[in-house]
């Protein structure tokens, strides 16, 4: 049985944990406050713009002419862009994206592969697997979380891109945590490139539309942007979910640390009471042995 003294450097040492746990519960809080305006500020323009370029890809193939690169099927080595966390202590945040991009790799059947990281987390991770799995890493980025910008979206977004119209990549496919609430984060695979056709009759333009200059030179802007816009998205998405999900796990572990400072507390008392129990006894049994 443990002593009173080990009993209360216990106690001393989960109030500090607690205290500790606290701090980050109410620092992810405060950034994740911040990072929800931030996703409610961009996902109207993301929205709206892949529902135009989808709504575009459905009328250049209307009007029979050549497919955009970004909109046409092809064979090729597949690439993974993986955002995760730059840290831990975030619950299970970043072992369901690392198991699902290891579904993914697997599913690759050894064929080669890129892959474009963002996150500590998942960069230790490919450097682990890579040989295994027949992996080439095309760009790492770490340690934008939380300030991410429009920047980063750019850098990664530009590597990707040339990756796909220089070097012959059949598709991108992004795995990432999107931010549903406080208390729920998505996991999602989603393809970026090929641009999907609609599924809706909601994303359609009238073939009697004009462009200006040309519809070539139209998409060829748009594009780019529209996937540097829609990395961007999606680095806020996850951001936000790391957040959410790292106060959540503070929440619960400062909650498991007052549970057991309580038990210990007890332990202590219940010691310390049979101490006194022990040493009155003691008194009591000198006392009667000195008046007999």
């Amino acid at each position: 049985m443990a002593s009173l003294r080990e009993i209360r450097r216990k106690i001393k040492s989960v109030k500090s944990t607690e205290q500790i746990t606290k701090a980050m519960k109410m620092v992810a809080a405060a950034r994740m406050r911040r990072a929800q305006s931030s996703i409610v500020s961009s996902r109207p323009f993301a929205v709206k713009m892949e529902g135009m370029v989808r709504a575009l890809r459905t009328l250049e193939s209307a009007g029979g002419m050549p497919a955009h690169p970004f909109f046409a099927a092809r064979q090729g080595p597949d690439i993974l862009l993986l955002v995760t966390a730059d840290k831990g202590l975030c619950g299970a945040f970043n072992s369901n994206l690392l198991r699902a991009a290891l579904d993914w790799l697997k599913a690759a059947h050894g064929r080669k592969t890129c892959v474009a990281i963002v996150g500590r987390k998942g960069r230790d991770f490919v450097q682990r697997i890579k040989a295994q799995y027949n992996v080439e890493i095309l760009i790492e980025v770490a340690g934008i979380f939380p300030k991410v910008s429009f920047t980063h979206a750019e850098l990664i977004g530009s590597a990707l891109i040339e990756a796909y119209e220089k070097q012959g990549a059949g598709s991108v496919t992004v795995l990432y945590n999107e931010f549903k609430s406080v208390a729920s984060q998505n996991l999602v695979k989603t393809t970026l490139l090929p641009i999907a056709q609609p599924i809706g009759a909601g994303d359609t333009l009238s073939e009697e539309c004009g462009f200006e200059p040309d519809r070539g030179v139209l998409l060829a802007r748009l594009l780019p942007r529209h996937i540097k816009a829609q990395i961007y998205r999606i680095l806020l998405e996850s951001q936000a979910a790391e957040l959410a999900a790292r106060m959540n796990a503070m929440d619960a572990a400062s909650s498991n640390a007052q549970e057991l400072r309580a038990e210990l507390n007890l332990n202590a008392n219940r010691q310390r009471q049979a101490m006194i129990t022990k040493e009155i006894a003691e008194l009591v049994s000198g006392a009667e042995a000195l008046a007999a």
